[in-house]
């Protein structure tokens, strides 16, 4: 439609509505190009070419909405609206293409780090360098697409002079707003340089095992001011990324991910400690869990009424240190009420029948036949257990 058709229109309708009314269904126009686009590339690219097909679908909406602005961008100058107005729209179109290319910006960084960290794998046992790399690129790629994102933003808004002309004016002016912007954005700031140094330095990672606060969990999520945490009963902790760098915390595969169990029992005294130990290697090696590192049992303190014995057990996960760790208690338990039931904690209690004044009486040297004539009304003193 030429010019002189558009002011043959304007004696039915205002130049503005016409203007409006060509710029609606030039859009609508463009999105419908685009389903026809999308339907063709996911009927021939799909199959053919898929790494093609995948990064059309990662940038699905950034096609859409460069169709549509070259459309608009195209039909504008012959639209019929004035002087003003159509310097307003020149204006906003250069805005929308300097936005298009940081969109453009973010959607490649974006496409490069997921192929980067796709030829990692984090689902397996000795998963270290894979943790590390994708770690690193998570947090760098978002703090990638914030910084472009300000970039842009910045770049489109200094496209208009009325905008650029007030904030030189606010910046020129003793500096209030640049304090102001400055301590409004210090927690956003300060996460985004803390994610930085998270990611180069890497006191955690994806999957990690970590105690934060006494709550055990997995570093499930990275993103650009916080981490999530998955704890053990599914439930998620939420922690500022500036809590890593600035509190202590455990972490359980900083360096690996194999971990050694340990269960602690209070025995009697009377425990046979090598038959323990046999059977604890016994119950390991013939565990699924057990990777073939570590095993153990040793009495690590005695008390008055006790002896404390711990055994250890590796494993190659924090999961499976678990799972381990409960078996072990499970079967040796079993293996002590079953072989040794005098090895269970017992309380020694004296009994003792009533003295004459002045009357000496020895103790007996046999405490089981001494409880056993307490329990039948005999006299004398006996021990009980």
């Amino acid at each position: 439609m030429t010019l002189p058709d558009f002011n043959r229109l304007t004696s039915y309708a205002p130049g503005w509505l016409i203007g409006v009314a060509v710029i609606v269904l030039t859009a609508l126009l463009a999105l419908l190009v685009f389903r026809v686009l999308r339907a063709v590339v996911r009927r021939f690219l799909q199959v053919r070419h898929p790494l093609l097909h995948q990064i059309l679908q990662h940038a699905e909406s950034l096609v859409r909405f460069a169709l549509v602005l070259f459309a608009v961008a195209v039909v504008v100058p012959a639209l019929p609206f004035g002087a003003t107005t159509s310097l307003t729209l020149h204006h906003v179109l250069i805005a929308a293409f300097v936005i298009l290319l940081g969109w453009i910006a973010i959607v490649a960084s974006n496409i490069a780090a997921d192929r980067y960290m796709s030829q990692f794998q984090i689902d397996t046992e000795d998963n270290l360098l894979a943790r590390k790399a994708v770690t690193q690129m998570r947090v760098l790629k978002r703090t990638a697409s914030v910084v472009i994102g300000f970039l842009t933003l910045g770049f489109a808004l200094m496209t208009f002079d009325a905008v650029r002309e007030y904030g030189v004016s606010i910046f020129a002016s003793a500096g209030v707003a640049g304090i102001a912007l400055g301590l409004a954005a210090k927690p956003l700031l300060g996460n985004l340089i803390a994610g930085v140094q998270l990611a180069i330095t890497q006191p955690i990672r994806i999957d990690d095992v970590v105690i934060i606060q006494g709550e055990f969990g997995w570093v499930e999520e990275f993103t650009s001011t916080y981490v999530v945490i998955r704890l053990w009963d599914w439930r998620r902790m939420v922690v500022p990324l500036g809590y890593f760098l600035e509190n202590p915390f455990q972490n359980w595969t900083r360096t690996s991910s194999t971990l050694i169990g340990s269960v602690y029992f209070h025995l009697d005294y009377r425990t046979p400690v090598q038959a323990l130990r046999d059977k604890l290697e016994e119950i390991v090696k013939a565990s699924k869990i057990w990777d073939g590192k570590v095993v153990s049992l040793q009495v690590t303190e005695t008390t008055e009424r006790t002896i404390e014995v711990r055994a250890l057990a590796s494993a190659g996960s924090a999961s499976k240190a678990w799972d381990i760790r409960c078996e072990i208690r499970e079967k040796m338990l079993a293996f002590l009420q079953e072989h040794y039931p005098q090895s269970l904690p017992r309380l020694r209690t004296e009994f003792s029948e009533p003295m004459q004044a002045g009357e000496i009486r020895p103790l007996r040297s046999d405490p089981v036949r001494a409880l056993d004539q307490a329990a039948r009304g005999e006299t004398g003193t006996s021990t009980a257990r």
